[in-house]
């Protein structure tokens, strides 16, 4: 049987804005959908010792105010990763263990984690899903477009889908 996991990226507080917004509840919508035999989160947490403080001067989800995942996450399994790809060796053992096939993947930031995290899982020949109209960059709509356009191209058309409707809040 073709279990199938529903990987959310780093739907967090710091990552809320007027880009992201419509993202929680179309997510939601998602989660009691029952198309997912299991579902996991993922969180990013940030440091004064990372590169994407000491280098990028970001300062975002350094407090647990800013960590939390703004929807809730039940029983379902959180991983935390301090990096763009949430291809870890703690999601590595979970989807080995329960036996996944395919990896839906929706969430922040189309053009970084989202992004990152799909290559990783498509180069260890994992069928993975992105959810365009689940996804979004909190830099903006053309950031996440440009990352859809570049995730058709590096891993097929018809891995990059809409389980919902339109990208903007409908």
């Amino acid at each position: 049987m073709n279990k199938k996991l529903l990987l959310i990226i780093d739907l967090q507080e710091s990552f809320i804005n007027e880009s992201t917004k419509f993202l929680p509840q179309k997510i939601e919508k998602l989660l009691i959908s029952n198309k997912f035999d299991y579902i996991v989160f993922t969180k990013f947490i940030n440091d004064d010792k990372s590169d994407f403080y000491r280098i990028l001067n970001y300062k975002g989800c350094m407090t647990e105010k800013d960590r939390n995942i703004v929807i809730d996450t039940k029983d379902y399994r959180v991983i935390e990763k301090r990096v763009y790809t949430a291809y870890n060796d703690e999601l590595k053992s979970y989807i080995d263990s329960n036996n996944i096939k395919t990896i839906y993947l929706c969430g922040i930031d189309t053009d970084a984690c989202v992004l990152k995290t799909t290559l990783d899982l498509f180069e260890n020949n994992l069928d993975v899903k992105v959810i365009e109209d689940c996804s979004m960059s909190h830099s903006g709509i053309e950031y996440h477009n440009s990352a859809i356009n570049m995730l058709r191209k590096l891993i097929g058309n018809q891995n990059v889908i809409k389980m919902l409707g339109s990208v903007n809040n409908d």
